[in-house]
């Protein structure tokens, strides 16, 4: 059976002050929409969960990491799985994932939101990365679809010079940045280069349509 002929189930349709988000499924398969556009599912969750993996294999001491947007969990479940990370902090600006997290698709992300090394942040990412004060070991970010593709155009600000400055800031010695992308995005790879220097990039094979990137800075 093809994914078109499986039935569609809307589990839950809110409004939010950024427009309408949705969580649905498709057999087995939790889906998250957002104005339309399709955000994440828990079917193919490998590139998610590398955006994590391989920058935790390039940092010696992983105490903190900072995973930017929650999703279906998939991200903070793999910086949980390393018994190196002694807090995981994940912020995400959207009270219905927090709530879909806790309730319907705990299961598939093994509880990460209760685990005790987990601390959450309802926020904007944009907004809260130039407020505080603390640096990180690893910062993974996962909040749209690649700087190519944003949900929210607020967001572009996290791309560009001033961006990754800040990020750059929140850094630790040694520390590592990772972007998620569903596309290759040269011209972010080309600021990258220029405010960090070299730039690891992985290609992600999907079943389904065109791979996904990431993109590791240290």
């Amino acid at each position: 059976m093809n994914d078109i002929d499986i039935p569609l189930e809307i589990i839950e349709n809110a409004v939010t002050p950024r427009g309408e988000i949705q969580l649905q499924r498709r057999g087995e398969a939790f889906e998250i929409i957002s104005n339309g556009t399709f955000l994440m599912a828990t079917y193919n969750g490998e590139s998610e969960r590398l955006l994590v993996r391989r920058a935790l294999e390039l940092v010696p001491s992983p105490d903190k990491v900072l995973i930017g947007g929650l999703g279906v969990g998939f991200s903070l479940q793999e910086a949980l799985l390393d018994p190196r990370v002694k807090e995981a902090t994940v912020v995400e600006i959207e009270a219905k994932v927090i709530d879909w997290n806790r309730s319907v698709l705990a299961h598939v992300n093994g509880h990460a939101l209760e685990q005790t090394r987990t601390r959450l942040i309802h926020a904007d990412l944009v907004a809260w990365i130039r407020e505080t004060v603390e640096s990180f070991d690893l910062i993974c970010l996962d909040i749209d679809n690649g700087p190519d593709w944003k949900v929210f155009d607020g967001n572009a600000s996290l791309y560009d010079a001033a961006g990754l400055a800040a990020l750059r800031n929140r850094l630790r010695p040694n520390g590592c940045l990772s972007f998620w992308s569903a596309t290759p995005s040269p011209d972010f790879v080309l600021r990258l280069r220029e405010v960090f220097g070299n730039v690891e990039i992985r290609e992600v094979p999907q079943t389904h349509g065109e791979p996904d990137y990431i993109f590791y800075v240290r």
